[in-house]
């Protein structure tokens, strides 16, 4: 069994080294387009929300 776990954690790290790790400057753009469409899609969601409950509110 401690075979196979140290098996499993040399190919762990066997496989991490062939990781393309993002750069520093890369990782902040990245961050930053999810924080702005993430917001994006959140306003998207309050207006429909709020403009369904509108509707219904009128049907019934």
């Amino acid at each position: 069994m401690f075979k196979k776990i140290i098996g499993f954690i040399d190919g762990v790290f066997f496989e991490m080294k062939k990781v393309s790790w993002p750069t520093w400057q890369e990782l902040k753009g990245s961050t930053v387009v999810v924080l702005i469409l993430s917001l994006i899609l959140s306003m998207f969601l309050f207006v429909v929300d709020l403009l369904l409950s509108k509707v219904v509110n009128i049907i019934l």
